[in-house]
């Protein structure tokens, strides 16, 4: 018991001194540290005031630097916050609700169902229509899942009714991708010297077309206007007198409405190429279409059973311009993932 107690005040001695040497370096550490900072802040502020160009300069290019680094953040009024998504359209307009989920949903989903990387699968069927959308993880590279899912896509295409349905993958964007809007419509004045027909087709063939080539668009959707169609109105009647089908009449438009080309001939020092042109140009070309042979072997163009004329698709709504005329437009869609303003200011370029 006493050696205890005569060896404690040594080891609390040796604790007390350690203490001490310990407070001592890291008091000459940091006071060393200090100084090496003061004199490093001396020479910066000694440099300064020698080269007064110079460091002017720099400043300079900091500040040039700074702004421009601030354009290029991605600042957004609405910032998309939508997932990775990959969304499987197929329009079946012969096939009811109950048909398309068991003939192309339910296929398409279990043909998804172990893409790497998914975390969610959900889909709708209604008439004529199948929606899958599948949804990735946030580290997923979006054209990497597209491929995948087109992959599976063709593998599943053969469990699909050939002819009935045709899928197809939506453009890469989301509900927020939505960055300009506009309307075609003829200038005061020219009201009545361009219809809706008209209106909707330069729309489609001319404008779209032309937006869809600034780079970041996705996709240009249309409304509005007349889409323009050519209509094959039947005569019942007569088609049954001539002894001659619906099926006829379908199988006629579809062989005729093609170019075909051959091989080629050979005379002299000449070489003749041989090629039809088959394309429909004009309601008479549809009109003078051979359907069936009759029983004098003479063929029976299409106008002696059926009229055909010039129509539109079935309209389900108008779109309209400060409720006084109706007119053309379309909805501008960008590519997920890029900066609005910029693809905003390409797409104001290539319109003004």
């Amino acid at each position: 018991m006493l050696v205890r107690i005569l060896l404690f005040p040594k080891i609390l001695n040796s604790f007390i001194v350690l203490h001490l040497t310990h407070a001592v370096l890291c008091d000459i550490f940091i006071r060393s540290i200090i100084l090496n900072k003061s004199i490093m802040l001396q020479s910066i502020i000694s440099f300064s005031i020698k080269q007064k160009l110079i460091t002017g300069l720099m400043v300079l290019g900091l500040v040039v630097i700074g702004i421009w680094q601030v354009t290029l953040l991605p600042i957004d009024a609405v910032p998309d916050i939508t997932n990775n998504q990959v969304q499987v359209i197929t329009q079946a307009p012969a096939l009811g609700a109950t048909d398309i989920e068991r003939l192309v949903t339910f296929p398409v989903e279990q043909a998804c169902s172990n893409i790497p990387g998914l975390i969610e699968l959900r889909s709708f069927s209604r008439f004529g229509l199948s929606l899958v959308t599948l949804v990735f993880t946030d580290e997923t590279d979006i054209y990497r899942a597209r491929q995948q899912v087109s992959e599976r896509l063709q593998e599943v295409k053969d469990q699909i009714p050939s002819g009935l349905a045709q899928s197809y993958l939506s453009p890469v964007t989301t509900g927020l991708g939505e960055i300009f809007q506009y309307t075609v419509r003829p200038a005061k004045g020219y009201e009545d010297t361009y219809s809706l027909t008209e209106l909707r087709t330069i729309q489609d063939w001319i404008i779209r077309r032309s937006l869809l080539r600034v780079e970041g668009v996705a996709d240009v959707s249309s409304f509005g206007g007349k889409l323009r169609q050519y209509e094959v109105s039947i005569h019942p009647d007569q088609l049954a007198s001539r002894g001659m089908t619906l099926q006829d009449l379908i199988q006629a438009l579809e062989a005729n409405n093609q170019n075909t080309g051959g091989a080629y001939i050979e005379k002299a020092q000449d070489v003749f190429y041989i090629r039809t042109e088959g394309l429909l140009g004009s309601i008479s070309d549809i009109e003078n279409i051979p359907v069936r042979m009759g029983k004098d072997g003479i063929s029976i163009p299409l106008k002696e059973v059926a009229k055909v004329k010039e129509g539109h698709a079935i309209r389900y709504g108008t779109m309209t311009y400060n409720g006084e005329q109706e007119v053309a437009g379309a909805v501008v869609m960008m590519v997920k993932g890029i900066m609005r303003l910029e693809r905003l200011r390409k797409i104001l370029e290539r319109v003004l």
